[in-house]
C-alpha cells in the first residue's frame, strides 16, 4: 500500500507568514513606494523647470541605479506583503529572488554612503526622501532578510545571474551617456574619466558587488532551517469526519 503523500511545506519565503513578518514586508513596501513617488515628484519639478517636460523627468529618474532598485524593492516586498497567488508574486517570493533584491539595494545603500554622500548636503523635505532611498529601505529589507527569509540552496549558475541586473544597468548607462553626454555617477562619468578609468571603476564595484554576494550567502550557509510545521497524515485522518458523518 502506497504511503500517503505528505502536504507540501507553504510557499517560501515566508513558511508561517507571522503579522510581525506581514508587518515588516509592508513596512519596506511603503516606505519604498512613498520614497520613489516623492523622489519622482522632486525630479519632474527639476526639469519642468529648465523648460523639459515631465517624459524627460521620468527618463532622468531611470537613469539612476537607486531609483531602479527601490522601485524593484518596492514591487517585491509588496508581493510578499500581500501573498497574491500569481505567478508574478509566486516568483517574487522565491527566496533566491528576494535575496537577490535585497543584496541590490544593500549595494545601493554601501555604494551611496561610501562614494556619494560627501557630494551634497539635502536638508528638509529632500534629506527625508534622500535617507529613506539610501538607508531606510536598505537598512529594513535587509533586517527583513535575516529575520523572515529561511535557508536556500543555490547554485553557482543561479548565483552568477545575480550579476545580469547590475551589467546590464553599466552597460546600458554607457550607452545613453554616449548619446546624451549624461551620466548619472562620477564614477562612470566617461566624459570626464575615459572608458580606461570608467572600466576599473566598474570591475571594482563589482568586484564589490560579489563580496556582498558572498557574505549573504555565507549567512545564509551557516544559519539553521528554520522549521515548517508538516501535519501528520495519520493524525489529520482521525480528526477527519467519515463521509456520512454529520458536519
Amino acid at each position: 500500500m502506497p504511503e500517503p503523500s505528505r502536504p507540501q511545506p507553504p510557499e517560501l519565503p515566508l513558511h508561517t507568514p507571522s503579522t510581525a513578518s506581514l508587518a515588516l514586508a509592508a513596512a519596506v513596501a511603503m516606505i519604498a513606494w512613498l520614497a520613489i513617488a516623492a523622489q519622482t515628484d522632486i525630479t519632474i519639478a527639476c526639469m519642468t523647470a529648465r523648460g523639459l517636460s515631465a517624459l524627460d523627468g521620468l527618463g532622468r529618474m531611470s537613469s539612476y541605479l537607486t531609483n531602479l532598485t527601490v522601485l524593484l524593492t518596492a514591487l517585491t516586498f509588496t508581493y510578499i506583503a500581500v501573498r497574491a497567488n500569481t505567478p508574478l508574486a509566486r516568483f517574487f517570493r522565491q527566496p533566491t529572488v528576494v535575496t537577490a533584491v535585497v543584496v541590490y539595494i544593500v549595494f545601493v545603500g554601501i555604494a551611496y554612503n561610501a562614494l556619494l554622500r560627501w557630494l551634497w548636503t539635502p536638508s528638509g523635505y529632500r534629506a527625508l526622501v534622500n535617507e529613506s532611498l539610501h538607508t531606510v529601505v536598505p537598512a529594513l529589507a535587509a533586517l527583513y532578510w535575516m529575520l523572515f527569509v529561511p535557508r536556500f540552496h543555490l547554485s553557482l549558475r543561479r548565483c552568477a545571474l545575480w550579476l545580469v541586473y547590475p551589467l546590464c544597468y553599466f552597460f546600458v548607462t554607457l550607452w545613453r551617456g554616449s548619446a546624451s553626454d549624461f551620466y548619472p555617477y562620477w564614477f562612470i562619468d566617461v566624459s570626464e574619466l575615459g572608458y580606461e578609468r570608467v572600466l576599473f571603476n566598474a570591475a571594482m564595484l563589482v568586484a564589490g558587488f560579489i563580496v556582498l554576494i558572498s557574505v549573504f550567502l555565507v549567512i545564509n550557509h551557516r544559519r539553521d532551517d528554520l522549521s515548517v510545521p508538516v501535519p501528520d497524515p495519520e493524525i489529520e485522518s482521525d480528526d477527519t469526519p467519515d463521509a456520512g458523518t454529520p458536519r
